[in-house]
């Protein structure tokens, strides 16, 4: 059995690239996931049982967000168990890396579990907006926007990836350069955050101040669809580029 700072250690060479990283992922879901991924190394956990552990965090914040009286108490308790939860999905990948046990099955568990957090979180926020008095309806409109954003957004960052995949297949004599536009600088992880799912966690330690939730969550959903147009027009001519070179 491996210990943990036997792992700890092990796991400094074992990261993902910071290119294109948001700044919470990358300056603080990764660091606090690599603790768990240790520990579950220790333990002799395969990554596709730290995703369900990671699913049951994360899906309990969710259930809890739509279903729990608002106040500060349970705000707090929302934002540990969806942070925890995302620790807990860098911990499964940083695993895997640690020891060699990738599989296609866990990677289809994880973007499953992803695909569905994805959408829920913002109807979990719309059942919750229910709940808060004096509420103008017609805001009711902002997550289930948000949801169809974030839904559109993980489509669009999974199959362009695949699609990818699928490119160096076909061709593997021509190398794939990194996708333009994106970087390792702080900048450009500042810039992107508010596409950051570890951001949108944090936010729900205000869900018991309306004031201060609905106009942060709409901006938020704002940037978002911004992002995803413009990422879109990304993707879309990175794709085209890949075509031009066949």
């Amino acid at each position: 059995m491996t210990g943990i700072s036997e792992a700890m250690t092990q796991l400094r060479t074992a990261q993902k690239s910071s290119r294109g990283a948001p700044a919470y992922s990358r300056f603080v879901n990764r660091p606090l996931g690599r603790p768990l991924a240790a520990t579950a190394a220790a333990f002799g956990m395969t990554p596709s049982q730290v995703t369900l552990v990671s699913g049951a965090c994360t899906f309990s914040g969710i259930a809890a967000i739509a279903l729990l009286p608002i106040g500060w108490w349970s705000s707090v308790i929302i934002t540990a168990l969806l942070v925890l939860g995302y620790a807990l999905d860098s911990a499964d990948g940083q695993l895997a890396r640690l020891t060699g046990a990738f599989s296609h099955s866990g990677e289809w568990l994880d973007h499953l579990f992803d695909a569905a957090k994805a959408v829920t979180i913002h109807l979990a926020v719309l059942l919750a907006w229910l709940r808060y008095p004096d509420l103008d309806p017609r805001l009711l409109v902002v997550p289930a926007v948000f949801a169809a954003v974030a839904s559109t957004f993980f489509f669009g960052v999974v199959a362009v990836d695949l699609l990818r995949r699928i490119h160096r297949l076909e061709h593997p004599d021509r190398p794939i350069a990194e996708p333009a536009g994106r970087s390792t600088s702080v900048v450009y992880s500042l810039l992107v955050a508010p596409a950051d799912y570890g951001l949108l966690c944090l936010l729900f330690l205000v869900l018991s101040v309306p004031w201060v939730f609905v106009p942060a969550y709409t901006g938020l959903a704002l940037v978002n669809a911004l992002l995803l147009l413009a990422s879109a027009v990304r993707w879309h001519r990175s794709l085209r580029a890949l075509e031009q070179r066949r």
